[in-house]
């Protein structure tokens, strides 16, 4: 019979679904369905609060405890499917990684979102399939990643210590211009988004921005 539950157990999967940048206008349809069936939830505390609620269904918040998340969702999978929900799009910095080196592959399926790093390059009418794409949430990337080339177009994301005043004066003494096209972009498709259009070298003059994205390009503005 043990046999028997854990074969059975092996055809459960973990969808693995983008929620968006924060507004659930921007939720794709086949995302909204998974979360809207799912027995079992897992996703940070404000999805969970915005599409879960007290419904009754088996969930669990994502935390800093993340063996422990993994845990939660290997036992679940043994009677049910599970749907671990991300902020923007599953395949741009967000817990598929740790589920691909913990579960095979072949037990995931994933249902791609709109990032914020999307909705923001789209914001400001910009094409981004050349751009380069870095996170310095949690993290710096090597200098030669944000250095300065001819033509290179920076999609950044922030967070509390690497912020819109601190990262242009990185990206300017690895070679920018002051004069170098800034935006900073915050609140992304919520009603009081703002995009602020400036330079690298006046971005300390103005109100700090943390956990948004910045996008630099070496258009001057004079």
């Amino acid at each position: 019979m043990g046999r028997a539950g854990n074969e059975e157990g092996q055809n459960h999967v973990i969808r693995v679904v983008g929620i968006g940048p924060g507004n659930p206008a921007y939720i794709v349809p086949a995302a909204a369905a998974a979360i809207r069936d799912a027995g079992v939830l897992v996703g940070g505390r404000r999805a969970l609060a915005q599409f879960a609620r007290d419904d009754g269904r088996k969930q669990m918040a994502i935390t800093r405890d993340i063996d422990g998340v993994l845990a939660f969702i290997r036992e679940s999978l043994d009677s049910e499917d599970v749907v671990v929900m991300v902020s923007g799009d599953p395949g741009y910095y967000s817990m598929l990684d740790a589920l691909r080196r913990t579960f095979p592959t072949e037990r995931i399926r994933v249902i791609p979102g709109i990032s914020a790093m999307q909705l923001a390059f789209s914001r400001i009418a910009l094409p981004w399939h050349g751009a380069h794409l870095l996170s310095f949430h949690g993290r710096v990337p090597e200098r030669a990643a944000y250095a300065y080339e001819t033509g290179r177009v920076l999609g950044m994301l922030t967070d509390a210590k690497h912020t819109s005043h601190t990262i242009p004066a990185l990206l300017m003494e690895a070679g920018w211009k002051r004069d170098a096209r800034l935006y900073v972009c915050a609140r992304l498709s919520y009603e009081d988004e703002r995009i602020v259009r400036t330079t690298l070298g006046e971005a300390a003059k103005l109100d700090e921005v943390a956990s948004g994205i910045l996008i630099v390009t070496d258009e001057e503005v004079r």
